[in-house]
């Protein structure tokens, strides 16, 4: 396993493992935050990996940042495969340990920032993959980790390893139908609805919708007993307006080919905007916010 350190030479003295353990959390993490989507599930695959490293005989370890790797994947893997069987979205924390507890308590604010810079639609996408694809896709091609190394953690041949990380890949890229050109000039569009609506700049948004714009909310999105439809320029502005702060949990993504927004709090996908834009102006917004609805949606990643 690919590690940072070429070697190491027997530990027996405890603080001093400690310390070499922890020159090796914050990467930990980055895999593990990617791995499970979520910065506490994260927290206790890392303490999960001390706990397993305290109790291994560490002369038989001869890479100790790819021992580790190998362990957090599994342990990642393993609660990834929970969710789906249970389909929950937590495990239970492994046991606090003194020597290398958590450092802080979960702060939203960092996992929010967190989830911001690794990309909320990358963490959507991710979540509809398969446990095995998420692990080949993020230690592959997130984390160089070759093939033959990955391919004993999910008991597939390399080959087939290097299958499901290419499914995954094309999952996450998408496969737009509209021209490259015709996708450009869209995403400048909602790019700008979007930073209007984070700006608060409702004048700009006026001017992004056609006069007569129509949008649709399902009855999740209120919530409301039926579905939501208001139309023109000025009320649907508004209405962007009346969500100005979560906005700041939006990022484009593909929906179904097209350039949409994903609204997702600390990655967790929660509402989706669909557009038809027709010369140069929004004419329907479609919010989708039914959890049999957001299933239905194909969402791929836009290029930076």
């Amino acid at each position: 396993m690919t590690g940072r350190d070429e070697g190491i030479c027997p530990v027996s003295d405890s603080s001093a493992l400690t310390e070499r353990f922890e020159e090796h959390r914050s990467h930990l993490r980055a895999v593990s935050y990617r791995m499970l989507g979520s910065l506490s599930e994260a927290e206790d695959a890392v303490q999960e990996a001390w706990l397993r490293l305290d109790r291994s005989d560490t002369s038989e370890i001869e890479n100790l940042g790819g021992w580790l790797t190998t362990v957090v994947a599994r342990v990642c893997l393993n609660m990834l495969r929970t969710r789906e069987t249970r389909r929950e979205d937590s495990m239970e924390t492994c046991p606090a340990d003194p020597a290398v507890s958590r450092q802080d308590a979960v702060d939203p604010e960092q996992e929010a920032v967190l989830a911001d810079s690794v990309g909320l639609a990358l963490l959507v996408v991710l979540d509809t993959l398969t446990p095995a694809e998420r692990l080949a896709f993020v230690l592959h091609d997130l984390f160089a980790v070759p093939f033959d190394e990955i391919a004993p953690m999910i008991d597939r041949t390399p080959a087939a390893t290097r299958q499901l990380a290419s499914r995954a890949r094309r999952r996450i890229k998408g496969a737009p139908p509209a021209p490259e050109a015709d996708l450009t000039r869209r995403r400048r569009v909602v790019d700008a609805f979007l930073a209007a609506t984070r700006g608060g700049n409702f004048d700009a948004l006026v001017t992004l919708l056609h006069p007569d714009v129509v949008l649709r909310a399902d009855k999740a999105v209120v919530p409301s007993p039926a579905p939501v439809f208001i139309s023109g320029a000025v009320t649907v502005a508004q209405g962007a307006m009346a969500a100005m702060r979560r906005a700041q949990a939006t990022q484009p993504a593909l929906v179904n080919g097209a350039i949409g927004l994903v609204m997702a709090p600390l990655g967790r996908l929660n509402l989706v905007l669909r557009f038809t834009i027709e010369d140069g102006l929004i004419t329907e917004i479609d919010v989708v916010a039914e959890a049999d609805r957001l299933r239905e949606l194909d969402l791929a990643v836009l290029d930076a």
